[in-house]
């Protein structure tokens, strides 16, 4: 398989965090692609007309994307521990979990973009604080279930999320105020398939 792939990208991490836990890191080629938002890429319009990464080349030559589809792909591949739970009550709360973490992501990202344009909307960055202090707070509830759960997909989509904010937003204390998705959080980067997957600036 091969994986149209960024050392940035939080979704991308999200789906190598997959293949780690999964076992299957070896079956997976990473190809470097730039996907910028005001750039459209040629070649990897090819695979997925969004122009968007992580996407996925299966042997076959067809393609899956985004994060979500990518993983539940690959979770059901292999024999190590399922990620996404069949039960129903189990798995609905792991997609829950998942979306909160994806959505997350989505507007940590457009925070960035938001910050990086030369006149950037103070409305739009007031509502990004409103909502990114509403998630810490719902995170910070929802700890000891998280905690007690399985480790599975929305576990991964909510500490690569909180990665993030470690790594755009370094000067933001996320932590304070949060002890408790705080400790859960150490706890989540200490698993190998997380720190196999530390992101790299190298823009």
């Amino acid at each position: 398989m091969k994986l149209h792939w960024s050392p940035r990208s939080p979704f991308v991490r999200k789906v190598m965090i997959v293949a780690h836990e999964r076992g299957l890191v070896d079956r997976i080629v990473c190809v470097r692609t730039v996907a910028a938002m005001t750039k459209p890429h040629a070649e990897l319009m090819q695979d997925n007309p969004l122009s968007k990464i992580p996407t996925l080349l299966l042997d076959d030559g067809s393609a899956l994307y985004d994060s979500p589809v990518i993983c539940e792909y690959l979770d059901g591949l292999g024999d190590a521990p399922k990620l996404f739970p069949a039960e129903p009550a189990a798995r609905f709360e792991a997609l829950r979990r998942q979306a909160l973490g994806d959505g997350f992501l989505d507007m940590l990202v457009a925070l960035r973009n938001e910050r990086e344009r030369a006149h950037p909307s103070q409305t739009h960055m007031a509502s990004t604080a409103v909502r990114k202090a509403a998630v810490l707070q719902s995170l910070e509830r929802e700890a000891g279930a998280l905690g007690a759960a399985p480790f599975g997909i929305g576990h991964i989509a909510i500490g690569c999320a909180l990665c993030y904010l470690d790594f755009r937003f370094a000067a933001e204390d996320w932590r304070k105020g949060h002890p408790r998705i705080a400790r859960w959080h150490a706890t989540f980067a200490q698993r190998r398939s997380v720190q196999a997957t530390e992101p790299v600036d190298d823009s």
